[in-house]
């Protein structure tokens, strides 16, 4: 990996990068089929990662005509990592263990270990037979819907196929490692104006955002629609917001502080709701729902833009969800991705069916979703939500500050890139975009 690493840094050729042997191991962060147990009968505030995620050497496992091997130069957090690291809502062993059955190649996946992590950046190594579109020594990210094509349900849509997964999530030889095994299919062109680091953050959350609010697989917001954003400086709330924005909606922004209440209006962003000062209580001390806080809610959006919500972009779950079905107008629309806060949702279904309101499931994105989001980001039109950078060896303590939601955007994670800062091949469009917007977060020290 060292060789491969250097030549890499050192600006090698196409030839030069097909010419590199494949090494028989690779440093990997990874779980233990034998560690998933580790959390048992703690609360799930109580399950570190530090101590479930290990970084070590695997074995390089054997390519598939449709897949390549992706030196990966970095790669970053999401939310799915800490659920593999803590063994919930289910180990991800057992989705494996089913891809394994579905032909003799996917049984490499099936192991005693996964190595884990759903985005990366980095350089094409090595193509299988059947691989037409990309070769050695492209600089691509990778997006992780992982789908099998000869699956007839998996046209039209792929995330509505059969066999759809999320790569290092439900499968193995993920992306927080030195190298990645990916389909063909997953690669999009790595914007030219980004380092490795901040290129590598933006495919799962970006994509996501993408399919929720824009694509016609999700809300079908226009212009003009009122967005209520929860968690509007997250992972994948920060790109909402700049969706919105962009499309000339008009979001509402949910945060828990002043500081990102700031960062909110830096970003354009001038509804914005501080629900720590806020303290809204939509719970009671026996669990049930207190409407009158959802009220409560309604009232202050309509303070700051005059009207009900057309889409709450929702994802907490729990916490949440009660509130945001209460408060959406007439006739809108709650589009939800996620439930961080507990996936057993209750909501009033009075107020959903007597006012004709309409609920969207959505998952990741296909791959022209994303690759329609990575687009953006290329173009300089969306930017990346960065705000620290972690090595390899501490994404442990990495997932265990988005475990326990002590991180605003995006974590970022070196693999084989030795430092933060290099890969930018279009410093004339970075000019253009401007530091301030790239590092927006980084700069606010949230």
């Amino acid at each position: 990996m060292e060789d491969i690493r250097n030549a890499i840094l050192s600006g090698a050729d196409a030839a030069t990068i097909a010419a590199l042997p494949i090494p028989a191991t690779y440093r990997g962060a990874h779980v233990r089929l034998a560690d998933v147990e580790m959390f048992a009968g703690l609360d799930s505030h109580e399950k570190d990662p530090r101590k479930s995620i290990h970084v070590g050497e695997v074995p390089t496992p054997e390519l598939a005509p449709d897949e390549v091997y992706v030196a990966v130069m970095a790669s970053s957090i999401n939310f799915n990592t800490v659920w593999t690291s803590i063994f919930e809502p289910i180990h991800t062993f057992g989705p494996m263990q089913r891809l394994g059955r579905e032909s003799e190649l996917a049984k490499r996946h099936d192991r005693d270990y996964q190595v884990i992590g759903s985005d990366a950046s980095g350089v094409v190594l090595k193509v299988g037979a059947a691989v037409r579109t990309w070769k050695p020594g492209d600089k691509v990210t990778v997006h992780c819907n992982h789908v099998d094509d000869q699956d007839q349900s998996a046209h039209n849509d792929s995330m509505m196929a059969s066999n759809q997964r999320i790569w290092g999530y439900e499968t193995n030889f993920g992306g927080l490692a030195d190298m990645a095994v990916v389909k063909a299919n997953q690669l999009m062109p790595k914007p030219a104006h980004l380092s490795w680091e901040e290129a590598a953050v933006n495919a799962l959350c970006n994509s996501t955002s993408y399919r929720m609010l824009v694509s016609q697989n999700g809300a079908r917001m226009k212009q003009g629609d009122v967005v209520l954003i929860w968690g509007a400086t997250g992972g994948i709330g920060a790109y909402a917001v700049q969706y919105v924005l962009n499309g000339g909606g008009i979001p509402v922004g949910v945060v828990s502080s002043s500081d990102k209440a700031d960062i909110l209006r830096e970003m354009g962003c001038e509804a914005v709701i501080d629900r720590k000062a806020a303290n809204y209580k939509f719970f009671n001390e026996d669990g049930s729902h207190n409407e009158k806080e959802w009220r409560r809610l309604g009232s202050d959006i309509r303070a700051l833009v005059g009207e009900d919500p057309d889409i709450v972009f929702e994802h907490p779950g729990r916490s949440t969800f009660g509130a945001s079905m209460y408060v959406v107008k007439r006739g809108g629309t709650v589009v939800t991705c996620a439930a961080t806060s507990g996936f057993m949702l209750e909501f009033d279904n009075r107020h959903f069916w007597m006012r004709l309101k309409k609920l969207v499931g959505s998952h990741f994105a296909n791959y022209r979703e994303a690759w329609e989001a990575n687009r953006l980001i290329g173009k300089g039109m969306i930017h990346p939500v960065m705000s620290q950078v972690f090595s390899l060896e501490d994404v442990g303590e990495a997932a265990y500050q988005v475990h326990h939601n002590m991180h605003e955007g995006k974590l970022g994670i070196l693999c084989l890139a030795p430092e933060e800062g290099l890969g930018i091949d279009d410093p004339e469009l970075r000019a253009k975009v401007g530091e301030e917007n790239i590092n927006r977060f980084r700069r606010a020290g949230v």
